[in-house]
């Protein structure tokens, strides 16, 4: 924003490309305008367009209400309609300190001061507006196309929570009306789709204020929708040859040290623990434990392919500001696996992981994108010949797969390149849940090596992948994706049983004893309310099948709605979860 960077990753990866950029860049600095106009006593920090939108910062003591978010969106049109031009300027820095020191631009300031004595500082103006900016913007204010603010919140200065709140205007853009009104009405389905509203409404799970942030509590229907996907989790990597393991929840600072975690990852880990002594972490990572693991006895060529996998909690630190639900916490449990293989193996196993990630994937009814993510530009580990061959035994696997893939050009991370996935939910926003790694780095440091067929020890090629991600995050988007509406293979419950009246209390428990003895997940509601006040609470509860039953079907052995006999229910719920039908 008030450096000069040459190379522009935010402006190449941006969702919508560079049109879409200078589109929504634009109308981020038209609502600075709007803004300074109308309250002349804010400061102004800064403000990017994001994903989906744009905000800017504004230093000012009471907070925006919904009522001055208006009156803004007033004024912004006002300017549109005015086609101001977007005018570049360049001062020195020396000039640009003088001028904000001056106007009592405290934010800028900080800026200006990133910038190495004797550089040039640029400008962007529109109207009376004047920011640092290095662009790029539209030609002008007309340029702009429908826009709307959509709320207003807090936000630490510089994302830091020991600085000061700023208040944060959001808003989008969009090149016509009617992209914004499809955009906007995503956004009101997503509300009712909000995981953590449908948590609280189906009885999922909760967080406590007692208990601290970022940490899930996962009450029984919610604690039996993830046992039921760990367990096809489960099921299906045994199926393909993984062996599951376990790791402890901490490990002595010395397995971090080894690992570089310590080095390249201590501000995402927890603070030490005395233990006798020594300090230990929780730990941020399953595979140094993957690790220790295998190297308990010397492997041979003819063993390798191995393959472990761990649904292992792990603890990382997110900034409160951050937190989100289950999507964003501080501890989470990753469906996390590593497979130690030859470099001759290294396709086929990656191959071998992306057939199985198809099957979980469109089990849960996701479609998806592959992105191929190379060595950094500038920071990163290992020789060019490393990096170049396990990139292209990731684009063999995926050609191999015959899967679409787009190419992360340097987005690999700093030890290895990668595959990352996305998901699209069924109202069409993307997910990065998926990551497939060739791992660089642990093996050099941890010295992870297999005897070959001459009797030499070689260096193992490490995978990381983990194809749900955590399953709390994935529960929470799953949750969204299906509005709450579980299909019966994974519903927590799948059938309640709802007796008519006082009279058929008897026959609707033996039919619901009946039901779990034989598989199915039924709860008996025995409260004494109307029949129509039960079957409303069923259906806000979207258990998937009301049974009701009277004095009628307790004679003839049978459950409405559709008169079959509870034998033949049970046998249709059963066979609907067998093939996991939606």
């Amino acid at each position: 924003m008030s450096t000069l960077v040459e190379d522009r990753p935010d402006i190449a990866r941006y969702p919508g490309g560079e049109a879409l950029y200078r589109l929504r860049h634009s109308a981020a600095h038209v609502l600075a305008a709007a803004v300074t106009d109308l309250f002349p006593e804010v400061k102004v920090a800064g403000g990017p367009p994001i994903e989906n939108g744009f905000y800017y910062d504004f230093a000012r003591e009471q907070p925006f209400t919904p009522a001055d978010l208006e009156k803004i969106e007033a004024r912004m049109r006002e300017i549109v309609a005015e086609n101001q031009p977007f005018e570049y300027l360049e001062t020195s820095r020396e000039e640009a300190i003088e001028r904000f020191t001056a106007a009592g631009e405290k934010y800028k300031l900080h800026f200006v001061s990133q910038i190495p004595p004797g550089g040039k500082v640029t400008y962007y103006r529109n109207g009376r507006f004047l920011d640092l900016c290095r662009g790029p913007h539209a030609g002008s204010t007309g340029e702009i196309g429908a826009f709307k603010l959509t709320h207003a919140a807090g936000a630490y200065w510089l994302g830091n929570e020991r600085n000061e709140m700023l208040q944060r205007i959001y808003g989008t853009a969009f090149p016509s009306q009617e992209d914004l009104e499809a955009y906007l009405k995503r956004i009101e389905e997503s509300l009712k789709r909000d995981h953590r509203r449908l948590g609280k409404d189906l009885d999922l799970f909760s967080v406590h204020e007692e208990v601290g942030p970022g940490l899930i509590h996962w009450h029984p229907r919610g604690g039996m929708l993830r046992h039921l996907i760990e367990q096809f989790w489960k099921d299906e990597h045994l199926r393909r040859g993984y062996q599951l393991v376990y790791t402890p929840h901490i490990a002595s600072e010395k397995l971090y040290e080894i690992s570089g975690h310590l080095e390249n990852y201590a501000d995402l880990m927890y603070a030490p623990m005395d233990i006798d002594g020594q300090p230990y972490r929780a730990k941020p990572m399953n595979c140094p434990g993957h690790i220790m693991i295998y190297k308990t006895r010397k492997h041979s060529y003819r063993e390798l392919p191995i393959r472990y996998a761990e649904l292992g909690t792990v603890y990382r630190y997110e900034r409160s500001g951050v937190l989100h639900g289950m999507e964003r916490v501080r501890g989470f449990t990753q469906d996390d696996s590593h497979v130690f293989c030859t470099r001759e193996q290294l396709a086929d196993e990656v191959a071998g992981i992306l057939d199985l990630m198809d099957v979980l994937l469109h089990t849960f009814k996701y479609d998806y994108t592959c992105y191929l993510a190379t060595r950094p530009h500038d920071k990163y580990l290992g020789s060019e010949e490393e990096w170049d061959f396990a990139t292209q035994a990731l684009r063999q696997a995926l050609e191999r797969r015959e899967l679409p893939f787009e190419v992360d050009e340097g987005g690999g991370a700093f030890y290895a390149p990668k595959i990352d996935v996305k998901l699209k939910d069924a109202i069409g926003r993307e997910w990065q849940c998926p990551t497939i790694q060739v791992d660089l780095n642990l093996p050099k440091r941890f010295r992870v090596t297999y005897t070959g067929s001459d009797g030499q020890e070689h260096e193992c090629v490490m995978l990381h992948r983990a194809l749900l991600g955590s399953m709390e995050r994935f529960v929470g988007i799953y949750i969204e994706h299906t509005g709450g509406e579980f299909p019966v293979w994974v519903a927590p419950v799948q059938a309640v049983i709802i007796p008519a009246n006082p009279k058929a209390f008897d026959y609707a428990a033996d039919t619901g004893r009946m039901l779990r003895e034989g598989g199915v997940r039924a709860e008996v509601d025995l409260r004494d309310e109307k029949l129509g006040a039960k079957i409303r609470d069923a259906e806000l509860e979207k258990v998937p099948y009301m049974v009701v039953v009277g004095p009628r079907e307790a004679e003839a052995g049978t459950v409405a709605p559709r008169r079959k006999h509870r034998q033949a229910f049970l046998e249709r719920v059963l066979e609907e979860t067998r093939q996991r039908i939606t």
